[in-house]
């Protein structure tokens, strides 16, 4: 994640972060199961997106704490 990607994220409302979460959840399933089958053998896609899921997180921990 980039960090005009990062300034983005920190720009959204809750529920944009909280919709943002649960599509990274949906694909990060994808790709493990994906990588279950043999289709994907590319391992830091799914470190890539675990990554962009505590980032995700964090916002929104720290969005929360504030309101």
């Amino acid at each position: 994640m980039k960090k005009n990607e990062l300034a983005d994220l920190k720009g959204k409302t809750i529920d944009e972060l909280k919709r943002l979460l649960l599509d990274a959840r949906g694909e990060l399933s994808k790709l493990k199961i994906d990588m279950s089958l043999g289709k994907n053998k590319n391992l830091n896609q799914a470190r890539n997106k675990r990554k962009d899921i505590a980032r995700i997180l964090t916002i929104l921990g720290m969005k929360e704490e504030v309101k």
